[in-house]
Order: C-alpha cells, then structure tokens, then sequence
C-alpha cells in the first residue's frame, strides 16, 4: 500500500498527471456498484513505464476494486489502442480493497506512455461502498460502463459519458530524461474553467507544452472553487489550500516546483476581507514548500469587476493580496496574470477578448495569454533560505 510520502520520496518517477480529489460525488453515497468507470487523463510527459493512484478519501468504507487496467487511448472515444492494454495490479493482486480515507498506489506496468497523449485508466467497482472521491468540473469527457468491461478495447459498452474523475488522482511515468514536475494548485482558473471541453486549453496545458522538449512533467492539483483558507469539500470544492496541501502538492512524484494562483474564492465566496489573512496562508504554503526543498511561483489575483460579488470592498482586498504578491514577499517568483489580462481601460475588469462570458474565468485565448507569460526560467533554481 503506497502513501503519498512514498509517492513523492521515489526519485525514479515523475507524475505526469494528476487530479485533486474535490469530495464525495453527490447521488452516490455507495459508490457506483457494478459499474466500469473509464477515466481519460491526458500526460504532459511519456515514460517506458506506469503506476496509478487510487483514493477513497471521502469514504469511510473500503473502496474494492475488483480489476483495473491502463491502455493508450485510440482516438476520441473509450477505445484503446490494440496492444496497449495492461491489467493493474496491487501487491501482484488483480483486486485491492481502498482503505477509508486512504489512498493506494498500484504496482508499476510496463507500457510506452506518449507524451501529450490519452491514457485510459478503468475500473471495475463491483461492491457498494461508500460516497465516490471525485474530481468534477474535469473539462474532459469519461465514460462508464455496466458490469465488468475493464479490458475491453473497443469503446462500445461505455455509452454514458461523464465529466468527471472518480477514485484516480495521480498518474506516474518512468522517464529516466526527466527532472521532475510542476504542480500547479488553485482554484477553477486553474482547472480550466471557461475553457473548450475535451482539448487540453487550461493554462497548465499550455505551460506543459512549454516544458516538454526539457521532460518536465506538469500536473494540475487545482479545484474549482477551492480556497486558501476555507474548507469547502462538502460542496466539491475541496478542503482549503493549506489543508489538502501535503496531499495535493508534496505528495506527487518528482515534484519540484509548485505554481499558486489562489485566493479569489476566500475573497468571492467566503467573505474574506482582511487580505493580510490570505496573504499569510500564502506564505504558509510558500514556508510548506520550502521545507521540501521545492521552488515557489506565485501568480496575482485576476479582476472580476464584471462578475458578481465585485464591489469596492471586494476589489480593495484584491488589490492589496497583489500589492503583497508583487512586493516578492510572499514567494520565490511571481508570474503577474492580473497584468497580463485586465482590460487597460478597466483595470477591474478581464480584457473581452480574454474573457469567457462571465468577467471571472478566462476564454481559451486567456489560458493561453497566461500560459505563454511564465518566463520558465522561475521555475529553475534552488530555494531561498528564507523570503
């Protein structure tokens, strides 16, 4: 049974996906029994071999998983590529049993992963257990399937498609080319909110694009809605920052800088309205990650005058929270994305060309603009010995 300790300690893997598990999925407070879910999760780097995590972390019954496989994806459905097919195992067992609120790491397969591709990660849930750990707002299209269609490769049992992960939070690569990853940790900026369905636009993807040529792998450790400080996981949207941090973040393979781009949601949705209490569990992240010798990014806060809840108020703290980040306080570098995509004649406001419709979550030029503004260079380098 792996732990997210033993994830991140051993050198020789390097995460090339990953999705943070947000809360238990509603109308399915005993799992999905006898259902196949198919999971399609997109790499940012390739390797000659691959592991999974599982997590069963908002259920306080074990999770048994009777069969799970890993396959390339052939095309745009739940196909598989013929010969990419490979059965996961856990401690050399076809079955495992998730323990409540924990998480498992199946044992390494063989398989030449692509890099910026679709992996197929299926499992078999024959038993009732407890509420689902999810991942929803994935931006990508699963599948499921009645009854044990695991192995199958063609797609055609899995006629109910989904839009989120379920039990899979972590995807690892043997790549003996790669220095590690980058996590990137927010809130649904981050996750891609407002960003075309099914085609890999987040600004994550674009940053992972960026990376490739060097075998750095980037993973996206963010949940829509989720806050520095409050916990919202009872609604899907995650425990705060600080809590799901060693989890979500130092708990991936191979990591060696973390991007943060959080802090509206305290501001939007839980009321905050003192910036120094943001900015301070900012600097607890930042002080988290240092103590794991890992690099710092830290991203400013984007306008949301057109959006709701804006006010006066609401801007002010905004405006302090990147007054703050700016200052070079808070973390090891700073990538400005309230520079890069407020409207210079509204400096409250997202530019229209960059906005999706609702003055909050950037359009698919957004996430691009934001991706393409990381000078790659700040995520090199060692960690100060204090800010």
């Amino acid at each position: 049974m792996g732990t997210a300790e033993q994830s991140a300690s051993d050198s020789a893997w390097t995460a090339t996906w990953a999705a943070a598990p947000a809360g238990p999925e509603p109308g399915a407070p005993f799992g999905r029994p006898g259902r196949t879910i198919r999971n399609v999760v997109h790499t940012s780097i390739g390797g000659t071999s691959v592991r999974v995590t599982l997590s069963n972390l908002y259920s306080s019954a074990g999770l048994l998983i009777g069969h799970a496989s890993v396959a390339v994806r052939d095309g745009e459905g739940a196909a598989a590529v013929p010969g990419t097919m490979r059965r996961l195992t856990f401690a050399r067992q076809p079955a495992v049993t998730v323990p409540p609120h924990g998480q498992i790491i199946s044992d390494p397969v063989e398989l030449p992963v692509p890099y910026d591709g679709d992996l197929l990660v299926t499992l078999h849930t024959p038993a009732p257990g407890g509420p689902v750990t999810y991942h929803p707002m994935a931006f990508q299209t699963s599948y499921l399937a009645r009854g044990d269609r695991t192995e199958d490769l063609d797609g055609d049992a899995y006629t109910e498609p989904t839009g989120s992960w379920r039990y899979v939070t972590a995807v690892d690569v043997l790549n003996r080319e790669s220095p590690g990853t980058v996590v990137t940790f927010g809130d649904s900026i981050t996750d891609g909110d407002g960003s075309r369905p099914d085609t890999n636009r987040r600004w994550p993807d674009t940053l992972a694009a960026r990376l490739r040529d060097q075998h750095i792998g980037v993973v996206n450790a963010a949940i829509s809605g989720n806050q520095v400080l409050g916990d919202q996981s009872w609604r899907g949207c995650g425990e705060s920052g600080l809590a799901r941090f060693r989890r979500d973040v130092l708990g991936r393979a191979g990591v060696r800088a973390v991007v943060i781009d959080l802090g509206v949601n305290d501001i939007l949705r839980g009321g905050e309205r003192d910036p120094a209490r943001i900015t301070a569990g900012l600097r607890d992240l930042t002080r988290q990650a240092h103590a794991r010798g890992i690099r710092v990014v830290g991203a400013t806060l984007l306008p949301f005058g057109a959006h709701g809840g804006y006010d006066d108020a609401t801007e002010a703290v905004r405006e302090q929270v990147n007054e703050e980040i700016r200052s070079g306080g808070i973390f090891d570098e700073v990538v400005d994305f309230d520079q890069v995509l407020s409207d210079p004649y509204a400096p409250d406001r997202i530019r229209p060309v960059y906005d999706s419709g609702d003055g909050l979550h950037p359009s698919d030029a957004g996430y691009l603009a934001m991706g393409r503004h990381f000078d790659l260079t700040s995520l090199e380098g060692k960690v100060p010995a204090e800010l």
